[in-house]
C-alpha cells in the first residue's frame, strides 16, 4: 500500500496522521517520495512523528568502546578494521575485564545510560564468547544498558548472550541491498538477515542502522530505510552513519555526501520508525553545531557520547554537555 505524502486532517493526532496501516509496508518509491519533499515541509512533518512518541528536547547517550580492535577477516570497503586493507591501523587482541569495566564506569559517571562493546570479529568463536558474556554481566552490574556487536551470530550465541543480561545486539545492514556487493564481498545481505534473525528470537533488542555517503543513489538511500522499516519489527534502535573516510580503504575519495541529505535521511528514519530511537553515529566529529541540531530538529535523539568511536574521533564530552545546554535540550540519564 502506497504511503500518502500529502498534509492530513490536521484534527487527527500525529501519531494517527502518519502511522502506516496495519500489516502494510513501506514501499521504496513512498520513502524516495518523502526525500523529494521541501525540506521544510520534510523537517515538519519529521518534527510531528517525534514529539508524537518522544520529548523532543531529550538525548540518549551511549558509549562506544572498542573491545578488539583490527584484523577483521570481512573486506568491508568503509571499515579500517578489515585486515584487507592497509590503513596503518594495529590489530589488537580482546582487552581485559577490568579496563572495560573502568571505560563503563567512566563513561556512565559521564552521563552515558548505554554502553557499546565493539569487536572486529567475522563471528565469535567460542573462546571469545565467554569472556564478553562476562562483560556483559559486569556492564550490566553498574547499572548501564549493555549493547555487543560481534559480527554474525547463530541462534546458540544470541541466545547465550541473552541469558547473560545483554539488552541490545548491534549489526547493520550498511546500505540497500542493491548496493551491498559495490562495499563488501565476504558477507552477504542475507548472513546479515539471518543474525538479525537469531537476535530476535533471542528475545533481544535490535540495533540496526546503516552508512551513508558512500557514493549510493538517493533511491537506494531510500532501499536502505526501506528494508529497516519493514523488519518485524523495525530496529528499536537506529544508527545512521555518514562515512568517515580512511585513507587506505576503498572508499576514501568518495564524493562527500551533501549536509542537507544528511538531515533528509533521519527525518525519514524519523517518519518510517516513529518509535525507534535514531542515532548520530560515525562522522559527527565532522558536523558542525549548526548541523547537528538540525539532526535533532529532523527527529535524531540518541548519540555516540565520547572521545572515540571505534577507531574514529568522536565530539568529545563537555563539548556535547555544552551544546545539549545552548539547546535547552537534556540527556535521558
Amino acid at each position: 500500500m502506497e504511503h500518502s505524502i500529502s498534509f492530513i486532517d490536521r484534527k487527527a493526532t500525529a501519531s494517527q496522521q502518519h502511522a502506516l496501516p496495519a500489516g502494510a509496508e513501506w514501499r521504496v518509491d513512498s520513502i524516495a517520495a518523502l526525500f523529494e519533499l521541501p525540506f521544510n515541509d520534510l523537517l515538519f512533518r519529521a518534527q510531528q512523528v517525534h514529539r508524537a512518541n518522544f520529548d523532543a528536547n531529550t538525548v540518549q547517550l551511549s558509549t562506544l568502546l572498542s573491545i578488539k580492535t583490527g584484523g577483521c577477516e570481512e573486506d568491508c570497503g568503509y571499515c579500517p578494521q578489515s585486515a584487507h586493507h592497509d590503513t596503518g591501523l594495529k590489530a589488537d587482541k580482546l582487552m581485559a575485564l577490568d579496563d572495560v569495566l573502568a571505560a563503563a564506569q567512566a563513561a556512565k559517571d559521564h552521563g552515558a545510560t548505554r554502553f557499546c562493546m565493539g569487536a572486529a570479529w567475522r563471528s565469535p568463536k567460542e573462546r571469545h564468547l565467554e569472556p564478553v558474556i562476562e562483560m556483559v554481566r559486569g556492564v550490566k552490574a553498574l547499572g548501564l544498558e549493555t549493547c555487543v556487536t560481534l559480527g554474525m551470530l547463530e541462534a546458540e550465541q544470541a541466545q547465550r548472550l541473552a541469558d547473560a543480561g545483554l539488552d541490545y545486539y548491534n549489526h547493520n545492514l550498511d546500505s540497500a541491498p542493491e548496493f551491498y556487493d559495490k562495499i563488501i564481498t565476504t558477507r552477504t545481505y542475507q548472513d546479515r538477515l539471518d543474525t538479525l534473525g537469531h537476535v530476535r528470537d533471542a528475545g533481544l533488542h535490535v540495533c540496526c542502522g546503516g552508512i551513508v555517503g558512500m557514493g549510493e543513489s538517493r533511491l537506494e538511500r531510500a532501499g536502505l530505510i526501506a528494508q529497516l522499516a519493514n523488519l518485524d519489527p523495525y530496529p528499536e534502535s537506529v544508527p545512521i552513519n555518514n562515512l568517515v573516510q580512511v585513507e587506505g580503504t576503498p572508499l576514501a575519495g568518495t564524493e562527500p555526501l551533501d549536509p542537507f541529505e544528511f538531515v533528509r535521511t533521519i527525518a525519514v528514519a524519523r517518519i518510517t520508525m516513529p518509535k525507534s530511537m535514531v542515532r548520530l553515529s560515525a562522522g559527527r566529529e565532522q558536523m558542525d553545531e549548526a548541523l547537528q541540531s538540525l539532526c535533532f530538529l529532523a527527529g535524531a535523539n540518541s548519540i555516540f557520547y565520547g572521545d572515540r568511536l571505534l577507531t574514529t574521533a568522536n565530539p568529545q564530552a563537555a563539548k556535547d554537555r555544552a551544546l545539549l545546554e545552548r539547546l535547552g535540550m537534556r540527556s535521558d540519564a
